[in-house]
């Protein structure tokens, strides 16, 4: 299956589902990671330093689908927007959609739609007009025309709060992968000491998420339409 990831800043999908993106993987996905802008300027980085560190997260997310052995990758690819500045616009919404179309994406994440971070609040409105403008033709557009399945949301949100989860997906074994690729962006997460709590408050909260469906570690997802089932046999809890 074909999953596409978008975010809003390189370090986004990591923080929210990186655990979820390893274990896709290695179950025989594909998974492309979209970044909207490359996250600069930041006060300890540069555009050569953080696509080192977002190409340095992707190895680190890849090594489980490598060792499986089912064909699953990870990739990643650079939108281009300007980071602060990311718009609801006619040809931000067409470049998403030229993506989904490309990657053929069955299944979209995007960010949580509450958020204190004008780019995120942007992105989510983004993808969610692209996955329409996606399945139009007559449209100059690269790729077939294609209207995803499924838009799940992931937590990334810069407000103080978390909302109550649609479903949470176990990540026990995939966490410290999790937690090596967001220290990969030293720049955001090692440098600035103040940043460090980060790490701490992904893990704390995956555990408490894993506490709430009886495992050690998970991730929440949050769905606005009803998600079909073909049986139970997925459920932990």
């Amino acid at each position: 299956m074909n999953i596409l990831v978008v975010g809003p800043h390189p370090d986004d999908q990591e923080l929210g589902m990186g655990g979820t993106i390893v274990r896709l993987a290695a179950q025989g996905h594909h998974v492309l990671l979209l970044d909207m802008t490359n996250g600069e300027p930041t006060p300890h980085g540069s555009p050569e330093q953080r696509e080192k560190e977002w190409t340095a997260a992707v190895e680190i997310l890849s090594r489980q689908a490598q060792s499986a052995g089912h064909g699953g990758t990870i990739t990643r690819r650079l939108l281009g927007l300007p980071n602060r500045e990311v718009v609801h616009s006619i040809q931000a919404r067409h470049m998403v959609a030229g993506v989904i179309r490309e990657h053929q994406a069955q299944i979209v994440f995007l960010p949580f739609a509450e958020d204190a971070h004008p780019d995120h609040v942007a992105t989510t409105r983004i993808v969610e007009d692209a996955r329409f403008d996606a399945k139009l033709s007559k449209i100059n557009l690269p790729g077939e025309p294609i209207y995803p399945k499924w838009m799940i949301h992931y937590y990334c949100t810069h407000l103080r709060w978390v909302a109550n989860p649609s479903f949470c997906l176990d990540i026990t074994e995939q966490m410290d992968d999790k937690e090596r690729a967001i220290k990969a962006y030293e720049t955001q997460f090692v440098t600035p000491e103040k940043n460090r709590r980060v790490v701490e408050f992904v893990r704390e909260l995956n555990g408490y998420m894993g506490s709430r469906i009886g495992t050690r570690y998970a991730e929440p997802f949050y769905l606005r339409e009803p998600l079909g089932l073909g049986s139970l046999n997925g459920l932990v809890m």
